[in-house]
């Protein structure tokens, strides 16, 4: 182990070896939309499942933040690497696959902006999550993307400190950027609820 801060685990939180074998998986699938234009079965599982590995692996980064195991500076360089992971361009799968990828996509930046913003500090705990969906499709209505995504942010960083994103706030929220970015806000929910075995993880074998 080395004593500098950030190598304490020699831990690979998520490389592009992981994020590219689910690629692969994406183009072995032969996704398609069925006729209603909503992701099916299996195939559109996959999409489910890759932000769901994401989103955990920069919750394990938080957790080892907070435990003192890593620094604030070094916990933001490991998200800021995954997310210039996930977020590069892909090239094109088919139409269809590359639909459900740009989505996923724009649902990781809202995640990792969350993620972000939690660890610097960067929002007020005593703001209600509702006024701030609000504020934020505003600042989308207006084209004001960057006032939009902060606020997204400072959503998560609620979330990720115990608040809740209700279902009622969610079903309200119209389709656009907002809507998409609130889906890794979500995704970061649910991961919460479920098991909290990340909080202790010490090791990951990077295969998914």
């Amino acid at each position: 182990m080395s004593g500098k801060d950030g190598d304490v685990f020699h831990h690979d939180f998520y490389t592009a070896e992981r994020w590219n074998n689910w690629i692969n998986q994406v183009k072995e699938s032969n996704f398609k939309f069925d006729e209603s234009d909503e992701p099916q079965g299996k195939e559109g599982a996959i999409f489910v499942n890759m932000e769901d590995d994401i989103i955990l692996a920069c919750l394990k980064i938080i957790a080892k933040q907070e435990k003192g195991q890593i620094s604030q500076e070094s916990a933001l360089q490991y998200i800021a690497q995954i997310r210039d992971i996930a977020l590069a361009e892909i090239d094109s799968i088919s139409e269809d696959a590359d639909m459900m990828i740009d989505s996923l996509q724009a649902s990781l930046m809202g995640g990792f902006a969350a993620c972000e913003a939690y660890l610097s500090g960067d929002y007020d705990s005593s703001v209600d999550i509702g006024d701030l969906v609000k504020v934020a499709l505003e600042a989308e209505s207006s084209d004001d993307i960057e006032i939009a995504l902060g606020t997204i942010a400072e959503i998560g960083a609620l979330v990720i400190s115990g608040k809740e994103l209700s279902e009622k706030v969610m079903e309200e929220v119209p389709y656009g950027l907002v809507a998409e970015w609130l889906d890794g806000i979500d995704s970061i929910a649910a991961a919460m609820i479920g098991s909290d075995s990340y909080k202790d993880d010490e090791e990951d074998d990077g295969k998914n």
